[in-house]
């Protein structure tokens, strides 16, 4: 299904950029929503960073970006953000009032406990702590 037979690529990084038609808005929402620091700031790009976790918002007209892709938003896109304690995070959105709560917390038969808000520009922010699966859904796919 996934070919083996090829030379593994050596990835050195990996991490989403987001396309934004207002940058500082959409980098000061990924900030305060999961508390990441600017690595790098400019007009048109910011990078933000939380441990090893990145993330960057990048302005949908620049120049960097394809001519017939810009202005696109990121529709379709599911940004999925693990963190060690999903209900202390809902409670910090809720209590800040102003997200888009997409998805109330609750828990996932395959084994997630999460809740979705809407991010800037079409983007979905899925917060996420791993749980057990059900024991139905393990005996499926085990």
């Amino acid at each position: 299904m996934y070919p083996t037979d090829r030379e593994p690529i050596v990835i050195t990084s990996l991490y989403p950029v987001l396309a934004s038609s207002d940058v500082p808005a959409a980098a000061r929402f990924y900030a305060e929503l999961l508390g990441m620091s600017p690595t790098f700031t400019s007009d048109w790009y910011v990078s933000l960073r939380s441990g090893d976790a990145e993330l960057a918002v990048v302005d949908a007209d620049h120049a960097t970006i394809p001519e017939r892709a810009r202005g696109a938003r990121a529709a379709g896109v599911l940004v999925t953000v693990e963190v060690d304690d999903v209900d202390a995070v809902h409670t910090r959105v809720v209590a800040d009032g102003g997200h888009d709560l997409l998805l109330p917390l609750r828990d996932e038969e395959f084994g997630q406990r999460h809740f979705i808000v809407a991010g800037p520009d079409g983007a979905l922010v899925d917060i996420v702590t791993p749980i057990a699966p059900s024991e139905e859904f393990a005996a499926l796919y085990s």
